[in-house]
C-alpha cells in the first residue's frame, strides 16, 4: 500500500514537463482554424503521400467535448504516473504508443477511414505507468488500478465504449485505438523496466 500511495504524495514532478508540453501543443491545435483538423487527422487514403498524419492525427480533436475528455485523461495519467519516468522516457512512450496505434489502424482496421484523438496514446501512457508501479510495488492500490484498467479494455471489446463517455461525444469511440496504444505503452514500459533496478521508479 505504501508504495503506490507515496507516488501520489510527491516525486520528480519536473518530469511532468512532458505532459505539460503535450497539453500545450494540443491546446494550440484546438484553437487553430477549423480546417486544421482535416489537414492533420489520420486519414487512411492520404497517409501514403502525407505520412505525418500517422502522428498528427493523435494530436487533434473533433470538438471541444472530445478535447476536454482527453485533457482530463492527460491530467489523470500525469497525476498518477508523471514521476515514474523521465521526460525523455515519456517522449519515447508517447511515440511508441502513437506508432502502435497507427500501425494497428493500418493493419487491422481497413474500414477506418479517418481518426482523431489522443485516447489511444493515453492508454499507452497508462499502461507504461502501471508497468512501473507493478515493477516497484504490488500493493492493493496498484492491483486495483491495474484491474480496473484491464477491465475497461475488456468491457470495450465485449460491450463497446463506456456509455457515459460515448454519450458526450459527437463521433463514435474507436475503442481498438485504446488496445493498440496500450500495446505500445506495454512494450516501452517493459523495455525501461529491464534497464533499472526494481525500486528505481520510487526514487
Amino acid at each position: 500500500m505504501r508504495g503506490a500511495l507515496s507516488r501520489l504524495a510527491g516525486g520528480r514532478w519536473a518530469d511532468a514537463s512532458a505532459f505539460l508540453t503535450l497539453a500545450a501543443l494540443m491546446t494550440l491545435l484546438q484553437l487553430a482554424p477549423a480546417d486544421t483538423v482535416e489537414a492533420l487527422r489520420y486519414q487512411r487514403d492520404a497517409v501514403a503521400t502525407e505520412p505525418w498524419r500517422l502522428v498528427t492525427g493523435h494530436l487533434v480533436h473533433a470538438d471541444a467535448a472530445h478535447f476536454g475528455w482527453n485533457m482530463l485523461g492527460l491530467l489523470i495519467v500525469g497525476t498518477l504516473f508523471a514521476r515514474d519516468y523521465r521526460a525523455s522516457e515519456w517522449l519515447v512512450i508517447v511515440l511508441a504508443s502513437t506508432t502502435a496505434t497507427s500501425i494497428g489502424f493500418l493493419l487491422f482496421e481497413p474500414g477506418l477511414a479517418w481518426y482523431v484523438g489522443f485516447s489511444g496514446v493515453l492508454h499507452g501512457c497508462m499502461t507504461a505507468g502501471l508497468v512501473a508501479w507493478l515493477r516497484s510495488s504490488r500493493d492493493w492500490l496498484t492491483a486495483l488500478v491495474a484491474a480496473l484498467f484491464v477491465g475497461k479494455l475488456a468491457w470495450e471489446h465485449a460491450m463497446g465504449p463506456l456509455p457515459f463517455t460515448a454519450s458526450t461525444l459527437s463521433l463514435p469511440v474507436v475503442y481498438p485505438a485504446h488496445t493498440y496504444g496500450a500495446v505500445g505503452g506495454l512494450v516501452a514500459g517493459l523495455w525501461y523496466s529491464r534497464s533499472r533496478p526494481r525500486d528505481a521508479a520510487s526514487l
